[in-house]
């Protein structure tokens, strides 16, 4: 069925006008380069990404309420955050490829709306054994965000595609920051089941929006086996020094972010400033300041810049452990380190997916679950030694593992930054006519 023809029959008595401008600024001709996406389709999917990944960060301020409903301790109740997070690793791997297999945009309405699904039965959970079960499920679907940020790179223009993934990108770092602000808000105010029904509402109307505007995305060229894509996941790791070196990276800086924010909370609640949990997740906010301002770092890899763009931000994320270290003595200072913290994070992840998107445009969706494996493998890294850091040394020992993880990952980009400068360019890049590829 043609786009035409389907937005006819899926919007019934909605006007055509409404629906087809946007329609048809994402039709992608076979025979020529994808149209420049308008601004308002590259913020339909941020937002969708943003509330998409912020359905795995609800849990963190809840797990009080959540040990008390169920009767567990606070040590049991962490299996609620491992469940999502084991859920999220699964999908990297079982369902991110797909979007090299199948249409994108039944793809993604689909995953929405199990997502929705799986969030009424968090909703409704009646032991904390379903709970459990529905979170792993919750966790799964939410990767969703990874075929929306390839799906997004795949409709831009070449020279537009890295200002594209920054924007969207922005939606995700968005939605990790402000899940915990809004899940406590709306615990206080209806308690925290009322977290998960509102969100799988708002998803399900994404769903509908989404299926009404995106357009079919078939993969081109031959299509493999599921078993064969899967394999080909690993095989991109051997092949592409790209995307070996920015994965790398990728573990590095989020061990780093992950150090700091597992161990935030255990720092502001403890004397001497006792705050509360309400208070606690508003920081969250501080980091929205540096990530809405890294979203235009895409635009600066579609210059060229990528070098220095990544050498900045890892710089910047090294020094912004002086001031986190000051936490206790001032709240200023612990504000200003967010905000470069999550500056230089931002910077540095959408530098790393835009490269990465160069290489292989027919496998955007295996490279990218290839690339957020190691996002996850850096999380998980840097919370198991944050809370050991604080255990034994305090917050000096967790400014220190951060710094630490933020010096690695400026030495790795150092050290590998003479191979990935031989490396030869996608002939995607968007300087190619210019004969200035983007740096590695």
């Amino acid at each position: 069925m043609s786009v035409e023809n389907r937005s006819k029959s899926s919007t019934g008595g909605i006007s055509e006008s409404r629906v087809e401008p946007l329609r048809r600024e994402l039709i992608v001709a076979e025979s020529a380069p994808p149209p420049a996406l308008s601004r308002s389709v590259v913020i339909l999917f941020a937002i969708a990404a943003g509330l998409s990944v912020a359905n795995v960060y609800f849990a963190h301020p809840l797990l009080d309420a959540v040990a008390n409903e169920f009767r567990i301790s606070h040590a049991s109740v962490g299996l609620v955050v491992a469940a999502t997070q084991t859920g999220y690793a699964l999908g990297l791997l079982l369902l991110v490829p797909l979007g090299d297999l199948l249409d994108r945009r039944r793809l993604i309405v689909s995953q929405l709306l199990l997502s929705a699904l799986a969030l009424i039965i968090v909703a409704f959970a009646p032991t904390i054994g379903v709970l459990l079960v529905s979170m792993v499920t919750v966790g799964l679907l939410a990767v969703v965000v990874q075929t929306l940020v390839a799906f997004a790179a795949s409709l831009a223009a070449p020279t537009e595609r890295g200002q594209v993934v920054g924007t969207v990108t922005s939606g995700v770092v968005l939605g990790i920051l402000l899940a915990r602000v809004v899940a406590g808000l709306l615990a206080d105010l209806a308690g925290w089941r009322s977290v998960y029904l509102t969100s799988a509402v708002v998803t399900f109307l994404m769903a509908v929006v989404l299926f009404r505007i995106l357009p079919d995305h078939q993969p081109a060229g031959s299509r493999p086996s599921y078993p064969q894509l899967l394999r080909s996941v690993f095989a991109l790791f051997v092949e592409e020094p790209i995307l070996r070196i920015r994965a790398g990276i990728a573990l590095l800086i989020f061990a780093s972010f992950s150090v700091f924010w597992t161990s935030l909370v255990l720092v502001l609640s403890a004397p001497p400033l006792s705050m509360s949990q309400t208070a606690i997740g508003m920081f969250g906010l501080a980091g929205v300041a540096g990530a809405l301002a890294a979203g235009r770092t895409g635009g600066l890899v579609d210059r060229g810049w990528a070098h220095w763009t990544t050498g900045l931000g890892l710089s910047l994320l090294l020094v912004s452990w002086i001031p986190i270290g000051f936490t206790q003595q001032s709240l200023a200072a612990l504000i200003v380190g967010v905000i470069l913290l999550d500056l230089a994070i931002q910077a540095v992840h959408v530098t790393n997916q835009s490269l990465i998107f160069t290489v292989r445009p027919e496998a955007r969706s295996r490279l990218v679950a290839g690339y957020m494996v190691f996002y996850s493998l850096g999380s998980g890294l840097g919370s198991l030694t944050s809370t050991l850091a604080f255990a034994s040394s305090g917050w000096t020992g967790v400014c220190l593992l951060g710094a630490s993880y933020s010096t690695l990952a400026l030495l790795f980009w150092a050290i590998t930054l003479r191979s990935a400068a031989l490396t030869p360019a996608s002939a995607s890049c968007s300087q190619l006519a210019r004969g200035t590829c983007l740096d590695a």
